[in-house]
């Protein structure tokens, strides 16, 4: 079946489910596989539960005229998220980076939100499945539409870039995150570079936060950028505080403009002004901007503050590496609280450069006081050190437990595959 035929398709049926569990009648299902499972053996029980059509790509699912047969179900998907992007001329701003980007890619929905219909990623569905997902649900009524890009290895950005089409970019940083799968940090800038390839080739804008001198170099040659940081930019921002919300003022028309967050740590600033120079660019009341920072909530373990009790908990356990990690450790050593408890799990997918990284990170811990350092699972388990350490979170929570800990600060942080929440549960 053409691409095209399959639209005219999807404009009557435009709720689109890969699995059957969430399935609601008349979605289009479309029998995803993957390395555990394979959605073709379950097309005829989705027809069955009342979806209207189920696209596969297994030649031996026959006898229903509902059954649309494709080549490849999920290239099929992709091709026919770009045919539906490719019916808007409106702005699609793709939003990558090592750390911060879903928070950054809230911040820049919320802004925008205040002034158009705008249409965004939901949670972290920013994978090769969730980008074209993403990218159905816009409907005609969009205005702007706010794309999250996740990479774990090179030309990953690329292949995305392919069916989003995006006119305006936004790389947060590039830093040690997913080093096994990059090769080392100069691949993570050579992967979330190819957002400002796509830009460069395709006469697209770049937000570029030129406190960064490798960002700026990535993004030469761009004709059309928008800049954003401390000093010498489009947008300029200063940090006011950071004890514990983040407060900053941002300057526009001559005027300075004071925001008060509900952002834990002074590493969302770069997050915060981002949202306020891509809503300043298109031109947002600067008091519309204001209003939807300041009214942002972080969820999801992303630099949450939890008050349990007489204890304050900083939850920043969505995930973390080097980079990210490095930042928390430094922002919380600088918090004025007694009874500071540092909780940190173990960092996923670095690759050779693991063990080097994680006693990094111990070397670190050992700079500042602390009232206890426990650390949890990873390469923390494989290195000498003189703190508290248990071989995942279940573990350590019961033991976290027994203690009690009252009038306490902490930061609860880990990689996603320790589940540092456990801890609290």
């Amino acid at each position: 079946m053409r691409i095209e035929q399959l639209y005219n398709i999807y404009l009557q049926w435009p709720s689109i489910q890969t699995d059957t569990r969430k399935l609601k009648k008349d979605d289009l299902f479309f029998a995803l596989k993957g390395g555990n499972f394979n959605g073709n053996e379950f097309a005829l029980k989705a027809l069955e539960n009342g979806a209207a059509y189920a696209i596969v790509d297994d030649t031996s699912i026959t006898g229903n005229d509902k059954i649309i047969q494709v080549d490849n179900v999920l290239q099929t998907l992709q091709d026919l998220a770009k045919h539906h992007r490719s019916q808007f001329n409106i702005p699609f701003i793709a939003i990558t980076g090592s750390n911060g980007k879903t928070t950054t890619k809230e911040l820049v929905h919320a802004v925008l939100s205040s002034a158009f219909k705008t249409y965004t990623t939901e949670g972290n569905l920013n994978n090769h499945i969730g980008i074209p997902l993403t990218i159905l649900k816009v409907k005609k009524d969009a205005e702007m539409a706010v794309i999250e890009m996740g990479a774990n290895h090179q030309k990953e950005i690329e292949s995305y870039c392919k069916y989003t089409l995006p006119s305006h970019g936004l790389i947060t940083n590039c830093g040690k995150a997913h080093l096994e799968g990059f090769g080392g940090v100069e691949g993570v800038r050579k992967g979330k570079g190819e957002l400002y390839d796509f830009l460069r080739a395709n006469n697209g804008w770049a937000f570029v936060l030129n406190d960064y001198p490798y960002l700026l170099e990535m993004s030469s040659g761009i004709k059309n950028i928008y800049t954003y940081g401390s000093v010498n930019a489009d947008l300029i921002g200063k940090l006011i505080l950071s004890e514990p919300f983040l407060q900053f003022n941002f300057f526009r028309d001559n005027q300075s403009v004071p925001v008060s967050t509900k952002l834990v740590g002074d590493y969302n600033l770069p997050n915060a002004l981002a949202a306020v120079a891509v809503g300043t660019f298109f031109k947002i009341d600067p008091q519309q901007i204001k209003t939807a920072i300041e009214k942002y909530t972080p969820s999801n373990s992303r630099s949450q503050l939890i008050e349990k009790g007489t204890n304050k908990i900083i939850l920043d356990a969505y995930n973390a590496n080097p980079s990210s990690m490095k930042a928390a450790i430094e922002n919380f050593s600088k918090i004025h609280a007694e009874n500071k408890i540092l909780v940190l799990g173990g960092m996923a997918e670095l690759g050779e450069e693991s063990l080097q990284e994680h006693k990094a990170i111990i070397d670190l811990i050992q700079q500042f006081q602390w009232k206890e350092v426990i650390l949890v699972g990873g390469d923390f388990l494989k290195i000498n050190h003189p703190f508290m350490s248990f071989p995942n979170s279940i573990v350590a929570g019961e033991w976290f437990r027994k203690q009690q800990y009252q009038h306490s600060t902490l930061l609860v942080k880990g990689s996603r595959s320790i589940k540092m929440e456990n801890i609290l549960n």
